[in-house]
């Protein structure tokens, strides 16, 4: 009787069986397998990140109508300028009716003074023209707060990283309408694996190749955190540039080659 033909499948597994009878006929076992560790990849070097000293993003402290946005994508500021204000003719109104009633109010006391002086008023009528002193000085601090809501001012001297909000736009509670960062000098951002904590100083020296210039920069490490990632097991770590270089701006990127780590 003539054999029968094999079918694809059948010859498929003859040469896979052929093939794991010969890998496991060499000695390899699954623990020899090899590494997942990228070769040639040096475990002194870490990404970094460049960042500003300060930044922060600027939210509407009130609801209402922005009357004028005085800076533009990238603008710089000084700390205290006015950034944003808000059309507040309302506010301003709701100002001067309080402080009309707190005029009111201190006139009716000290009327109510003169009459008990003269034991035409009693002791409850000078209470209670005293109370309403007390709250129309509380209405006009409130009115007075809120008008001052109605200007945001700059935390700190930067330029304008981002804004989100365009004039006559009206805006609620808590919304973002620009972000800012600071001006001086920039810092480095790494994150290092924690073993380096055995060697690793305030102070000590490294380089940063920056994506974005093609250049090695010098730095040196200016803080240690205070913690270590359980799960990464990295420390975060900041660093300061030797000096000034005009051509860095926050956000870029980049290499930190540290030498003498283990």
């Amino acid at each position: 009787m003539s054999a029968m033909p094999q079918t694809p499948n059948r010859r498929w597994r003859k040469t896979g069986a052929i093939a794991l009878s010969c890998w496991l006929a060499s000695g390899t076992t699954l623990a020899q397998a090899p590494s997942t560790t990228t070769p040639g990849v040096d475990p002194n070097v870490v990404r970094v990140l460049i960042a500003p000293e300060h930044e922060t993003v600027l939210v509407a402290p009130m609801t209402g109508r922005i009357r004028d946005l005085a800076v533009t994508l990238g603008s710089s500021f000084d700390k205290g300028r006015t950034l944003i204000a808000f059309d507040c003719s309302e506010n301003a109104a709701r100002l001067k009716i309080a402080d009309a009633e707190l005029r009111g109010a201190r006139e009716n006391l000290d009327a109510k003074v003169r009459l008990q002086g003269l034991q035409a008023a009693g002791e409850v009528e000078v209470n209670l023209a005293a109370a309403a002193a007390d709250r129309a000085v509380g209405q006009l601090e409130l009115a007075r707060a809120q008008l001052a809501q109605c200007s945001v001012t700059a935390p700190f001297s930067g330029r304008v990283a981002k804004i989100h909000v365009k004039p006559h736009q009206g805006t609620s509670v808590g919304a973002p309408l620009a972000e800012l960062i600071s001006n001086g000098p920039l810092k480095l951002r790494i994150n290092a694996p924690s073993r380096w904590l055995k060697e690793l100083k305030l102070g000590t020296p490294f380089e940063v190749a920056v994506d974005e210039t093609g250049r090695r920069y010098p730095a040196r490490v200016s803080a240690i955190g205070a913690r270590v990632d359980t799960a990464a097991q990295t420390i975060e770590i900041e660093g300061r540039f030797a000096s000034a270089f005009p051509e860095l701006l926050a956000g870029m990127s980049g290499s930190a080659h540290f030498t003498g780590l283990r």
